[in-house]
């Protein structure tokens, strides 16, 4: 998923459980399995452009979009947009695949 030129710095492929987590709004979410955190806090060292959040490449059911990983609980949370939720019928609970890409 990387772009030409551009380094990639992190891709992994994982199934994930979609959860809700109420902060301002309800929002959901896909936790990054610990499995991938070393290698993920490695990647957002460069990428991360601040408060922790780290811009990456996803894609849930062939739906790739934009979006930055939020730290929680010394994890990430991958944000479920609006659209892809409606498009690939997530809900909470949902089992999804995710992939994911930092790109620096």
């Amino acid at each position: 998923m990387a772009d030409k030129g551009v380094d990639l710095l992190f891709d992994a492929v994982f199934e994930g459980t979609v959860i809700e987590w109420r902060g301002p709004a309800p929002y959901l979410f896909v936790p990054v399995p610990e499995a991938h955190l070393a290698a993920l806090r490695h990647a957002a060292r460069i990428a991360s452009y601040g408060w922790g959040v780290v811009p990456v490449t996803a894609e849930i059911a062939g739906i790739r979009f934009a979006t930055s990983l939020f730290p929680r609980d010394g994890g990430y949370l991958l944000p479920v947009k609006l659209a892809v939720q409606r498009a690939a019928a997530v809900m909470i609970g949902s089992p999804v695949n995710v992939r994911i890409s930092v790109q620096g």
